[in-house]
């Protein structure tokens, strides 16, 4: 496996690539819903590549930026674990610079959801992956949905500023008690991650409901909160495929989305209807 810390070095080896490239960009503390996407980028293309980068720009005053979890050498050594045939690793510096021009997330899908809560937060994303995706020179960039709204504003970006790379969207991995995988979780002492399973049961709890024909978003979030009782619940909210709020469920149009707190780590969730 390469590995690369400058962009203009990497940016020379992907240009050179004969073949399809499947690109998984993280922000590192990985886990195995990382790896089931370099799977998928490794089993759909000639060759797989990976970055690293914690994101200063995506994180608000206050947030964790300082102790969001790294663990470089462990995450080296599991993406040559998974067969990796190249690994970018920039500084922020190599990144940004300070005069710096920025993408900025559309006013409205931009704006509710993460984006209400975590104003800024998508300007930073979306500048980050434009930029990695143009440094990886990407076939395929693999995301996973448990990120629904991130999936959505990066589709968009892709698709109105005419970008020839296809955005592959993955489905969420769960711990087996039903937990959604994210770097975060590392943050969860054992009772948290008890108390955290409520997020992904009443998500459940909504995906029976409708399976048995109950559609009326009203009745569903009722029986959700029923479930994230005791928790510090930011929002439950159902929307379609672009993020518009629906006072009914959609059958293939429809996501369910949850963030709340356990203790001060805050979680997201979400299922795809």
């Amino acid at each position: 496996m390469k590995i690369f810390e400058s962009a203009k070095e990497f940016k020379n080896y992907t240009k050179n690539i004969k073949g399809s490239i499947g690109f998984v960009p993280t922000m590192g503390a990985l886990h195995d819903g990382h790896i089931s996407l370099m799977k998928r980028a490794k089993e759909e293309n000639d060759f797989c590549v990976v970055s690293i980068f914690v994101n200063p720009a995506q994180f608000l005053a206050g947030e964790d930026l300082s102790k969001y979890p790294r663990r470089i050498e462990a995450d080296i050594k599991l993406c040559e674990l998974a067969g990796v045939d190249a690994l970018f690793l920039p500084t922020t510096e190599e990144i940004y610079e300070d005069d710096e021009p920025s993408i900025k997330a559309p006013p409205i899908r931009g704006y509710v959801l993460e984006g209400f809560v975590r104003p800024g937060h998508f300007d930073g994303v979306l500048t980050v992956v434009m930029k990695l995706l143009n440094v990886s020179g990407a076939t395929k960039a693999y995301f996973g949905q448990k990120d629904a709204q991130q999936l959505i504003l990066i589709e968009q970006m892709v698709k109105r500023y005419f970008m020839s790379v296809e955005i592959v969207a993955c489905p969420t991995v769960r711990e087996k008690d039903g937990l959604a995988m994210s770097s975060r979780n590392s943050y969860l002492d054992d009772g948290q991650k008890i108390a955290s399973l409520a997020i992904s049961k009443s998500l459940f709890a909504a995906g029976v409901a409708i399976g048995a024909g109950e559609y009326g978003c009203a009745s569903l979030e009722k029986k959700m909160r029923e479930e994230l009782a005791g928790l510090a619940v930011e929002y439950i909210a159902f929307c379609d495929r672009n993020l518009n709020k629906i006072e009914e469920v959609e059958l293939k149009n429809s996501i369910i989305l949850v963030a709340a707190r356990v203790g001060t780590t805050r979680l997201i969730d979400n299922i795809w209807i």
